[in-house]
């Protein structure tokens, strides 16, 4: 076997859970070979470059050998290499800033007032350096 389908691949070496997941990514764009966006029906071949966006995270991975058939997760090495930078992967535990206002249950929806208090207090806690008047 020379080549395969992109979609299948990505499946089969467990980029993606499900065959759906990874045509959706191609047809999205989220999917590049050696830097053009591909088709899900797009073949690979032996030393291309993959390059995958799935959330803040762009991975990359070489291919090594085709496969169509889904293989266990101890034998993906032997069809592709993953060549992710660590600075890539780091952003999967970065920490994620979160601002939220605690309202007592059963108060309801707030009115102009409290809404007001609200944004100024969400603007002052996310103004950026250099943004200050």
């Amino acid at each position: 076997m020379d080549s395969v389908r992109i979609d299948k691949y990505l499946w089969a070496i467990r980029v993606f859970k499900t065959r759906t997941e990874s045509t959706d990514a191609c047809k999205g764009n989220k999917v590049t070979v050696d830097g053009a966006d591909v088709k899900p029906s797009r073949e690979v071949k032996a030393g291309e470059v993959i390059q995958v966006r799935k959330g803040p995270v762009l991975y990359k991975y070489k291919v090594l050998a085709p496969l169509e058939k889904r293989v266990g997760a101890k034998d993906v090495p032997r069809f592709a290499e993953n060549l992710t930078p660590q600075s890539e992967l780091d952003k999967l535990h970065a920490p994620v800033e979160t601002f939220f206002i605690r309202r007592d249950r059963g108060a309801g929806r707030p009115t102009k007032k409290e809404r007001r208090e609200m944004d100024t207090l969400y603007e002052s806690f996310f103004v950026e350096e250099g943004e200050e008047d």
